[in-house]
């Protein structure tokens, strides 16, 4: 039996191009077949199309690559709910880019493990010098920031709890004070690091309340490490960054930590950048670029505003990084990531920040809010409609007036089920609304006004 062949070496650009003509096919014939932002008839018929495409998950004999490719990745797609549809705007979930994909593949097919530099060694110097850069976008006038790359807000959060804990190793157990409207993932953090249940800091409106958080600071012993949020997921608010900070200053420097995951990249529109003022006066920030940055999953960032601190992530395995290799000029990569083989996310990055610069990222920014601005119009001027508050980023909540919560959970579902529109719901002030976030800067006015009838419809029903 041959080989199947191989994706790197000098053959392997000859092996892809036929299989590559396969997928792209498979991807606009299950579009095509899907014919909407996501399939209808909810999980059960999904479910049910997806085991008449795969049938043998390991059969006896293989069906020969062409076949199995075109077969689920045809499936796939028409089964998807998929972002690059203007009517699919419910999560943080962005389109990506098609040169940001094609990047991608490349990265796949070189298949660089960023864990040592005989692994990596373009793709290490790679990272370097792109994590500087967005590490100087981030603390604009700091001596020596640095970044890392990560998988997301997720694994950024608790890199930064984690770099906290070690900061203040010597000085008792770090506490963490959270606002009510943070991330899902700090509690999940504090519970893996060993660190007690954060603190909660009431957020009321939908960001934390700076008079709440002195309190807390005053009553609670250091160490601390304030978190707030630049673009909640919920509504896409953003803390008041300047006198949380000054708060976190008055109390005996008490850390500040930013989760900027879904704010972070505004940082590249000279319009709107004035929303993260004060950003830059965290110890730490992550920021996501598989949200306002259009990149494949994963393509997260912890920016650090002293790279002295990521000391603490220092480990050794000789067969990666021997202290003879070290010392000989080799880099040490070990301490970049709590991962150990991980891909070369940096390279669409590069790509992307190389083809589309400042300006054409910032412009994608500045596009995407200014649909948010004109769907809240829509929803002001829909006379059974009703608009939570004007949008800070992207993310836009409305609901129809005197529906009940379980009517707007109605709604959702059945445009779900039918497969018309993919949009979020979020609770604020004690109520449910639908959340539309608009992260596809194709999509349209027409777009958008088609999220208004759809939900219009629904409420008729």
């Amino acid at each position: 039996m041959r080989a199947a062949p191989l994706a790197g070496g000098v053959p392997g650009p000859d092996a892809l191009r036929p299989l590559l003509l396969t997928v792209l096919d498979a991807l606009r014939d299950g579009a095509e077949a899907r014919g909407g932002p996501l399939p209808a008839g909810g999980p059960g018929a999904v479910a049910h199309q997806v085991r008449d495409a795969l049938g043998a998950v390991l059969p006896e004999t293989g069906t020969g690559a062409e076949e199995a490719l075109r077969t689920l990745v045809r499936a796939l797609a028409a089964g998807a709910a998929d972002p690059a549809h203007p009517l699919c705007a419910a999560h943080l979930h962005t389109p990506p880019l098609a040169l940001s994909a094609a990047a991608d593949l490349a990265a796949s097919a070189l298949n660089p493990s960023m864990d040592s530099w005989d692994q990596a060694p373009a793709a290490s110097a790679l990272e370097a010098l792109v994590t500087a850069t967005l590490a100087t976008v981030t603390y604009p006038d700091a001596p020596a920031p640095d970044a890392l790359v990560t998988t997301g807000g997720t694994e950024s959060n608790q890199l930064a709890l984690l770099l906290a804990r070690e900061r203040h190793a010597r000085h008792g157990t770090v506490r963490v004070l959270v606002g009510a409207n943070a991330h899902h993932s700090f509690h999940r953090a504090a519970w893996l690091l060993g660190l007690p249940e954060p603190v909660v800091v009431p957020a009321p409106g939908g960001t934390m309340d700076p008079v709440a958080l002195d309190e807390a600071l005053t009553d609670l012993p250091g160490p601390l490490l304030v978190t707030a949020t630049a673009g909640t997921t919920d509504a896409g608010l953003i803390d008041p960054l300047p006198e949380i900070a000054d708060l976190c200053a008055a109390h005996g420097g008490a850390d500040l930590h930013v989760d900027a995951a879904y704010g972070g990249p505004v940082l590249l529109s000279d319009t709107h950048r004035r929303l993260l003022a004060g950003l830059d006066r965290a110890r730490t920030v992550t920021i996501d670029l598989h949200k306002l940055g259009w990149q494949p999953a994963a393509a997260g960032l912890l920016a650090v505003r002293d790279g002295a601190d990521l000391s603490a992530l220092t480990h050794t395995a000789d067969y990666l990084n021997a202290d003879d290799d070290t010392e000989a000029g080799l880099p040490d990569l070990l301490g970049r990531s709590l991962r150990t083989t991980r891909r070369p996310d940096v390279l669409k990055t590069a790509v992307t920040l190389r083809a589309l610069g400042r300006d054409g990222l910032g412009g994608l920014v500045d596009a995407c809010m200014d649909l948010a601005g004109h769907l809240a119009d829509l929803v002001e001027k829909a006379p059974g409609l009703e608009l939570y508050a004007r949008p800070t980023l992207t993310t836009v909540l409305f609901r129809p007036y005197d529906a009940s919560d379980a009517a707007v959970a109605g709604i959702r579902r059945t445009l779900l089920t039918q497969g018309r529109a993919v949009l979020g719901r979020a609770a604020a002030d004690g109520r449910l609304w639908l959340k539309a976030t608009l992260l596809n800067p194709h999509a349209t006015p027409g777009d958008l006004a088609e999220i208004i009838t759809l939900v219009e419809g629904s409420t008729d029903r």
